[in-house]
């Protein structure tokens, strides 16, 4: 870095709040007094150099605090994290604040260089690497014990002191997202720069890919529909049909590589830097210096990452293949039983009964696999990956080994049983996607926000009333 932290001494005198930091009632004052330190003090001293105000309250319980951070550190901060940014010649480039002149709609006076996520993911990656120094314990609490390198942050979470982090909503520009999202009776694209700019690249992603999917299996399912309409005794026809499906499967694959990259490109993931990556904030170990980047941060031997992988993690994950293997074959009991008792009765109960074990297994298996997916995260933090990408690819590879082996296992045995069987178990098993995806959280998030209105709107503060709303 060009330019030295230490010219980074005072802020601007506007405060602009982006994140927000709840700890936990009754919190003690020397706690509070440290951590915040540690949050303004400068990075030469272990600090995140960012802006900390509490949010103030009459009767000053409910330790809640705002954080920000000058224009100056927030350029600063896009640097080390290795944000690419276009150019003025179009090309895209890691930004660096000593060439910030030579980066498009760059200007000393634009505070919206960044984007609204950009900044936000800022402060979290500095607020999440603030680790210990010199401090064996979190000051006012013995028992939450702390060693050189470890997260702060993360200790403080698993201590019960700190209750969340979250980022703050900027009402104005979340309803000017609504209004062109879905505010408008209207069929079109989504404005996926748009959410991007303000909820970051991957939630872009997922929407964007949620998009591109819907209208890719349009040309199967209306192909599909005279297949489903007329009971044709030719098979040739369903041979046709299972073709037009496999080749159109594969292209709708490749067409979304090419579309994710553009997106990707443009938004300037696609080239951001990971051989200098952060250590993730649950990475720990005995403070060292690496040898690339000639900071100090947590270093653990791979060796024992490598037994915890091989020895722990892969027979979890040979065990659970098991448990799904026999899981299974409970179902295919319980599914020939249905077909019995339905050929002994041929009742309208009877023919019921037929749907039953796909349901009830369509049930089991979304129940299992909320299961597994505690325990291959837990399993993954435990194996203290240093940096997130690893983390992630390790999570995602034991989330689909179990994915793709029940899918198959699916397919190879379905074929001995009855068609509606199957479209019995995927349909039960889409309903229960929705409602956990869609409905549960849309519920959940509506009474929890009824109840934290409730709860601010009680408190009589010092600040404007819209700020704490906006909280």
């Amino acid at each position: 870095m060009a330019e030295s932290w230490s010219f980074l001494d005072t802020f601007e005198p506007d405060f602009r709040p982006l994140v927000v930091i709840e700890l936990a009632k009754g919190t003690k004052e020397e706690t509070i007094e440290w951590f915040t330190k540690r949050i303004v003090d400068k990075k030469a001293n272990g600090g995140a150099q960012l802006m900390v105000k509490p949010l103030a309250t009459e009767n000053g319980d409910e330790n809640i605090y705002l954080v920000g951070a000058s224009h100056l550190r927030l350029l600063l901060g896009a640097e080390t994290v290795g944000l690419v940014k276009e150019c003025n010649d179009n090309s895209m480039r890691t930004f660096t604040y000593s060439s910030r002149k030579t980066f498009k709609d760059f200007a000393d006076d634009n505070h919206n260089f960044l984007t609204m996520a950009e900044c936000q993911y800022i402060i979290k990656h500095e607020l999440e690497n603030l680790r210990a120094k010199d401090e064996k314990m979190i000051p006012g609490y013995p028992q939450a014990k702390l060693y050189p390198g470890k997260s702060v942050v993360r200790r403080l979470l698993t201590s019960g002191i700190l209750v969340q982090i979250f980022p703050l909503h900027d009402r104005e520009e979340l309803k000017k997202l609504r209004h062109s999202w879905y505010g408008q009776m209207k069929v079109g694209y989504q404005p996926l720069d748009e959410i991007r700019c303000y909820f970051g690249e991957t939630i872009a992603l997922y929407f964007g890919f949620l998009e591109y999917f819907t209208f890719a299996l349009i040309p199967m399912a209306v192909i599909g529909i005279p297949y489903y309409v007329f009971a044709w005794e030719d098979y040739d026809k369903y041979v046709m049909f299972a073709t037009f499906n496999l080749l159109w499967s594969t292209v709708i694959l490749e067409v979304w590589k090419r579309i994710c990259a553009i997106m990707t490109y443009r938004w300037g993931t696609l080239l951001m830097k990971r051989q200098f990556e952060e250590p993730r904030p649950g990475f720990h170990g005995v403070l060292g210096i690496n040898p690339i980047t000639g900071r100090e941060e947590p270093v653990y031997s791979s060796i024992k990452r490598q037994i915890r992988v091989y020895l722990v993690s892969l027979p979890f994950v040979c065990l659970c293949l098991y448990f799904s293997l026999y899981v299974m074959m409970i179902y295919f009991d319980l599914e020939q039983w249905a077909l019995d008792y339905h050929e002994e009765n041929e009742s309208n109960f009877s023919s019921l009964m037929l749907f039953v074990p796909s349901i009830i297994y369509a049930v089991v298996i979304e129940i299992m696999n909320r299961i597994y997916r505690y325990a291959a995260e837990f399993l993954t933090s435990w194996e203290n990956h240093r940096l997130e990408s690893s983390y992630q690819n390790h999570l995602i590879l034991k989330v689909l080994v179990v994915s793709i082996f029940i899918a198959d296992i699916l397919i190879n045995f379905f074929i001995f049983f009855l068609l509606k069987s199957l479209a019995t178990l995927l349909i039960t098993s889409q309903i229960l996607n929705q409602f956990a995806e869609s409905l549960l959280p849309y519920w959940l998030q509506k009474r929890h926000k009824k109840r934290m209105k409730k709860r601010m709107c009680s408190l009589k503060t010092d600040m404007d009333l819209p700020l704490v709303e906006q909280v």
